[in-house]
């Protein structure tokens, strides 16, 4: 059998690996191919395009790149006839998964969608469309199964994946060590793996640590952003360490963190540790926003919880407020207990790992 898995961004890459290998459990024979990154393709996939070439962010972006955009689209498309996989594997990435869905159903390739797009967010009659192209969907989330009920689209809940990445995680007993710490507590500061969010959170976040001289601060940057971007805002800030691809060590000594908004902060809450979230956008975007989003919260602690467990900081993202909201989940603040007993729901309500295995048990049975 023949499976062909796009995914357009980081996680996604570690996400289809874990499928890829889960798949293979059940389909010894199974040959992957598609879009993705380092990760997909040690787990055996063929590499058509690295992510890094399509992870394009904001309004801005994405529309100073619709040329290539498109070119890569058509090149998908092209690709997909020329190998007519048995079933296209859709890995979240909705602007673009969404328009291969389309395709593929156009020409007969049946499509699996793992990790729904965020429709729940945005203009969610956008459920229909998926609803129209995609054969079977796999979510990760509690409350999509009751989102997607509304448009008579039974889906299945496999579980999250996270939990899988974070039950295979082991601790660097010489974590400490290689990062040099000093002793004192550690706040984590994760700015995101895109671009455009480190050059809007990272200032911010650094900002903030002029305030606490009794905690040590360390970035936790990634490899697929160049050092020199870093350096632009950290040059400022020596006593400011950072570690490259090892966000679940730097949180594991971690006593608290500031967290863009995205996965990372669910990460952080099943990784217990007290987090802000922030991301910066303008008043007026902000107010725009308010009436187009059809959620209450950003981040996916607050969405999975259904109430406010971790602060969300957007068009208030200042220095000040940030300095404030990490001072109260700080080991004696006054929110620290409440953030803590808020993430025993979350992880409650998340359940059991295995989402890998279980999604990629069901693709195989189903396409037998």
């Amino acid at each position: 059998m023949t499976y062909y898995l796009i995914a357009g961004e980081r996680s996604g890459d570690l996400h289809g690996a874990n499928l890829i290998r889960a798949i293979r459990q059940y389909d010894p024979e199974a040959r992957c191919r598609g879009y993705g990154g380092e990760q997909m393709e040690a787990a055996g996939a063929t590499l058509v395009r690295h992510y890094r070439e399509m992870a394009f962010m904001g309004f801005l972006e994405v529309a100073r790149n619709l040329g290539t955009i498109r070119r890569i689209m058509r090149e998908c498309e092209a690709d997909l006839l020329a190998n007519r996989p048995d079933v296209l594997i859709l890995i979240d990435y909705g602007g673009f998964n969404l328009r291969m869905a389309r395709f593929a159903k156009r020409h007969g390739i049946r499509v699996f969608y793992y990790i729904s797009p965020k429709v729940w967010a945005w203009n969610p009659r956008r459920a229909l469309n998926i609803k129209a192209s995609v054969d079977r969907l796999f979510t990760i989330f509690p409350f999509e199964t009751e989102f997607f009920a509304q448009y008579d689209y039974d889906v299945e809940y496999v579980g999250n994946p996270l939990l899988d990445a974070l039950r295979a995680f082991r601790p660097d007993p010489a974590f400490a060590g290689k990062l040099a710490l000093d002793g004192r507590p550690v706040v984590a500061l994760l700015p995101g793996s895109r671009r455009q969010e480190i050059k809007g959170m990272l200032p911010v976040m650094l900002a903030a640590t002029r305030s606490f001289t009794d905690y040590q601060f360390v970035v936790g940057t990634v490899s697929n952003l160049p050092d020199e971007l870093y350096d632009t805002y950290m040059a400022d800030y020596p006593a400011v360490l950072r570690v490259s691809d090892s966000a679940y060590d730097l949180l594991h000594v971690a006593s608290a963190a500031l967290v863009t908004s995205g996965t990372a902060t669910l990460e952080t809450a099943l990784l217990n540790v007290p987090e802000v979230v922030l991301y910066k956008t303008p008043r007026w975007w902000y107010e725009i926003g308010k009436r187009i989003l059809a959620v209450p919260f950003l981040s996916l602690v607050n969405l999975i919880a259904g109430r406010e467990v971790v602060r969300e900081l957007i068009h208030d993202c200042t220095p000040e407020r940030v300095t404030a909201e990490l001072r109260a989940i700080l080991p004696g603040g006054h929110r620290r207990q409440e953030v803590l007993d808020g993430y025993a729901e979350v992880a409650q309500k998340m359940g059991e790992p295995g989402a890998s295995e279980r999604a990629g048990k069901r693709m195989v049975e189903l396409m037998r």
